[in-house]
């Protein structure tokens, strides 16, 4: 059986296997909208198939994929053909999102810590980047806990939990029914959630490597241009516990399946509905 993913879009689900992409959304008139169009990620062809290199390929081709599929929820949302933002609108936003979330989750952490870093303790490189990597995690656990409470957020939290049920039920071979997908959880192992946290883990390993005796700007810099590197990281280790689980992978993965329970929310039937149908186009021949 091929491996299903997706994502939560505006009133929608997005689903994709290793040959399709399909996404659907409801109408304000309750009717559910969908497409699907064919799909193969460059990380899957050679000579971009390698180890590390083909994480760093599917993450952009999932954030591109990813705006243009919330752009035209969003516009299906409200009963529009067309998405409410205009075209120097959209890489204006992600823009700003992406330089958001270096502001909040990097450059604030790395910031506190070198404040800190005149002390004994922590100008121990282990010790900065520990305590970097643990910030990290508490702020983003923080702000993803204070959206939850936006209405707007908590539906789309609802559609990440049918999204997840979805996928959980398709795998364990279940007809995709409300009833039979009750009883599977909201969480799975491959969700992006956890991809995030293991970014977050696994850049403390790579950043010990960052000397401690250049600018603050150069360990921000360096921090940056590392990214790539631990995404590809992070993709691998999903990829092996995706394959062989293991204690030592169970563990490593295990406080990113936690985090899911607040990126997700149990779904009504009708959100439930909207991902049996992404889902169903996405594996159709």
């Amino acid at each position: 059986m091929e491996h299903v993913g997706g994502q939560a879009v505006v009133e929608g689900v997005m689903m994709q296997s290793g040959k399709k992409i399909a996404v659907a959304a409801r109408r304000p008139d309750g009717k559910i909208v969908s497409k699907s169009r064919k799909f193969r990620s460059l990380a899957k062809k050679r000579p971009w198939n390698l180890p590390v290199l083909r994480g760093s390929i599917a993450l952009f081709e999932m954030l591109v994929i990813g705006i243009k599929v919330i752009n035209w929820s969003a516009s299906v949302s409200v009963g529009e053909d067309e998405t409410p933002l205009s075209l120097w609108q959209r890489p204006m936003t992600v823009v700003m999102a992406i330089a958001f979330a270096l502001l909040l989750f990097k450059l604030a952490p790395l910031g506190i810590v070198q404040l800190l870093s005149s002390m004994p303790l922590f100008g121990n490189r282990y010790i900065f980047n520990l305590v970097e990597g643990l910030l990290k995690v508490l702020l983003i656990t923080m702000y993803i806990w204070l959206i939850g409470f936006m209405p707007d957020v908590k539906s789309l939290f609802m559609y990440h939990g049918a999204e997840h049920k979805a996928v959980n039920c398709y795998e364990a071979k279940k007809k995709l029914t409300a009833k039979n997908c009750k009883q599977f959880s909201t969480v799975h192992k491959r969700c992006g959630t956890s991809f995030i946290l293991l970014v977050l883990f696994i850049s403390i390993l790579v950043y010990v490597f960052i000397p401690m005796d250049i600018s603050f700007m150069a360990k921000y810099g360096l921090r940056i241009l590392l990214l790539p590197l631990v995404a590809g990281l992070a993709y691998e280790v999903l990829k092996l516990n995706a394959k062989h689980e293991n204690l030592f992978l169970k563990a490593f993965v295990k406080p990113g399946l936690w985090l899911q329970k607040l990126t997700t929310r149990e779904p009504d039937k009708k959100q439930l509905e909207v991902a049996f149908v992404a889902l169903k186009k996405c594996i159709k021949d």
